[in-house]
């Protein structure tokens, strides 16, 4: 039971969750102007957790022939044969259901939502069958959490979520171009889309750049809403400061620093921004 366990966390890479939950969060604390109840904040993790858990199950479902054709990623569960589809689809309607089932307890807006969110999340896995923007897709689903931790709160919605998810969007978006690049052979070879498949490696990477300026933009349009902007303005400074040094790791010519690029610093990006945006609300 622990391993088959260990094998689902490893399935839905729980440990991703790093990237969209700290978002979440900073928007949870900068909709209560502070801490919410303990009941909110248990409300909104658990929302968080089992939303992501259900995409990321109906993802390695509906990818589970791709993935089989493509060596980085035919050692994953179904493929291997570690999961059968049967159990993964269940995970994603139980999973599913909680999530709904949660929101409940929040407010009537994001019980409403709640459906929506998920099919969002859920139609993500089709995108690079028809589209080559399926980055920006990605980053879409993503930029739900921080509007979703937000009406949790208020129970209504305003322009920081909205700026904040935005930013999300296009950051999620540039660091997935890193990902994809890795399968740029492949998905080729499959007829499966992506920005990278579309314009090539070295193209790609420049539009990552500007993805993520606009993230930086977008994040400091964001100064007026914060008690303190100093500490929120310095805490934008050191984001912009990582993004920068990601992008130095990561070329054409030469991927393989993108696990660091992609998974070690996008992880310290969302922690400290939480940790900044915090103390600009705490500290005013």
């Amino acid at each position: 039971m622990a391993n088959k366990m260990i094998q689902t966390l490893e399935l839905i890479r729980f440990s991703h969750t790093l990237f969209a939950l700290p978002f979440a969060l900073a928007s949870m604390v900068l909709a209560a102007q502070g801490f919410p109840s303990v009941r909110v904040f248990l409300l909104i993790v658990g929302c968080m957790v089992c939303a992501r858990t259900s995409a990321m199950a109906f993802n390695r479902f509906a990818d589970a022939d791709i993935d089989a054709k493509n060596p980085r990623t035919k050692s994953r569960h179904i493929p291997a044969g570690i999961f059968s589809r049967r159990y993964v689809f269940c995970l994603t309607i139980i999973s599913g259901a909680i999530f709904i089932g949660l929101t409940y307890f929040l407010n009537s807006l994001a019980f409403a939502l709640a459906p929506i969110a998920l099919l969002i999340t859920w139609f993500y896995s089709y995108t690079k069958r028809f589209t080559h923007w399926a980055q920006l897709y990605l980053g879409l689903a993503i930029a739900l959490s921080p509007i979703g931790a937000w009406i949790a709160v208020q129970g209504h919605l305003d322009w920081p979520p909205i700026l904040l998810g935005v930013a999300v969007l296009f950051w999620v978006a540039g660091f997935d171009i890193f990902y994809a690049s890795q399968d740029h052979e492949v998905d080729s070879e499959l007829q499966l889309k992506s920005i990278v498949v579309k314009y090539g490696i070295a193209k790609a990477l420049t539009l990552a750049r500007l993805f993520h300026f606009l993230t930086a933009t977008l994040l400091l349009l964001l100064l007026p809403a914060f008690p303190n902007p100093w500490i929120y303005g310095f805490t934008c400074a050191v984001v912009i400061a990582v993004l920068l040094y990601e992008h130095s790791l990561v070329k054409a010519h030469d991927l393989s620093k993108v696990d660091q690029a992609f998974f070690t610093l996008n992880g310290w990006v969302g922690l400290m921004f939480f940790i900044g945006t915090s103390a600009a609300v705490y500290l005013s």
